[in-house]
């Protein structure tokens, strides 16, 4: 579950970690009273004016803003509130702001100068352990640091068996070239952004830029955080955060009704019982020259409502020209799942205007088989997994 950057900001913030400041707005007149407020409480003259919506790289498209006064402030807010802002992370058509988060200018003259670093708290997968990344190249694209100047990445890797040692987060201080304060505070700093990512059971913090302002504090400008759904459920507080406009409007449907269903750029449709199983129809389908629409996976219970309820999430992709049905019948017999798809069917009547091919494999297959064939709807049966493909290549020529 993603969370805006005001959101990530608020967890941060709970666990010690020194933060840009800023009040969310969703008009211009709140922008200009928020902008009042936060210069009262922190003393700034200017002010940022950030979109807040899921998805990097905002400056590049326009969503982020310095303000040099309060005419400035309602201007810009009331310009990118209502936008469709576009950035490398968005589709063509951008992600519509509803809201603008008016933060507190960080960069300030001194007796230093400013450093924007990049830091990220994630798991490794590859060794099973979380790993925090981190950069001098901060206030730039992570992937352009990569591929042009991997040197400049840094890893270090966190035992869990003993989580994060105070060595390590010295270590990030020094790799980063700091010294003195601000070595300092760039280890309390690591350690208060670690301790946010493992007691919020979070996937991913990313914090580009990590700003050393000209008095030498460490904070956070930016906040990216992902939080894992699969432990939402002991996390109520920040499942309260998750706003259903930022995702895509057919996942966000599905999951009311208890599909897991993924998006994707294809046109066939797939409804199938089981992750493992609803990969290998993913490979089918692209063996047999089409590319798979969604993931959908049923799960257990395959009934006329349910198989209906798939129909329909499937049905809102106008790219789906074709609908494989691929169930093995362990939990639910075959001939049960048949007779929901054609029950499906029949409920929907002419809403259902794309080939539709049945491969029901298991307990009672050839009972079910029969009762497709013998169903009188324009629906392709099949037992194996290459007939099914045949079937799949036949309808899309």
């Amino acid at each position: 579950m993603n969370l805006h950057e005001y959101q990530g900001k608020e967890i941060l913030a709970s666990f010690g970690v020194r933060i840009q400041r800023g009040i969310v707005a969703h008009n211009a007149k709140e922008a200009v009273d928020a902008a009042k407020q936060l210069t009262q409480e922190t003393g700034t003259g200017w002010h940022v004016i950030k979109a807040q919506v899921h998805a990097g790289g905002r400056g590049k498209g326009g969503g982020v803003k310095l303000a040099k006064n309060l005419k400035e402030v309602e201007e810009l807010a009331g310009s990118i509130i209502g936008m469709n802002l576009i950035t490398p992370q968005t589709s063509a058509e951008g992600k519509k702001v509803h809201q603008v988060l008016i933060a507190e200018d960080v960069y300030y003259p001194g007796d230093s100068e400013t450093s924007e670093f990049y830091m990220s708290v994630l798991l490794n997968r590859g060794t099973g352990r979380n790993m925090i990344m981190y950069s001098t190249e901060g206030g730039m694209d992570i992937e352009e640091v990569a591929e042009k100047t991997p040197h400049l990445i840094f890893t270090e890797e966190i035992d869990p068996a003993v989580g994060l040692m105070p060595f390590q987060a010295r270590k990030v201080a020094f790799n980063l070239g700091l010294s003195g304060t601000a070595f300092k505070e760039m280890t309390k700093f690591v350690a208060s952004l670690y301790k946010a990512y493992v007691e919020s059971d979070s996937s991913m913090f990313e914090i580009n830029p990590v700003l050393k302002t000209s008095d030498d504090k460490i904070m956070a400008v930016d906040a990216k955080v992902s939080i894992d759904d699969n432990a939402l459920y002991r996390r109520k507080q920040y499942a309260e955060m998750r706003d259903l406009r930022e995702e895509n409007a057919i996942e966000v449907e599905a999951r009311a009704v208890g599909l897991n269903y993924v998006d994707l750029d294809g046109n066939v449709g797939c409804m199938v019982n089981g992750a493992g199983l609803a990969m290998a129809t993913m490979d089918l389908i692209k063996m047999a020259g089409g590319e798979p629409a969604n993931f959908l996976d049923v799960g257990g219970t395959a009934d006329a409502k349910r198989v209906e309820e798939a129909f329909r999430i499937i049905l809102k992709d106008p790219n789906v020209k074709a609908i494989l049905i691929n169930i093995f019948g362990g939990i639910v017999r075959c001939d049960r799942v048949a007779q929901g798809v054609v029950d499906a069917y029949k409920n929907m009547g002419d809403a259902i205007k794309v080939p539709i091919i049945v491969r029901l494999q298991g307990t009672n297959a050839e009972l079910a088989k029969e009762i497709i064939d013998n169903s009188g709807l324009a629906v392709h049966s099949a037992v194996q997994f290459q007939e099914a493909a045949d079937k799949v290549k036949e309808v899309l020529a």
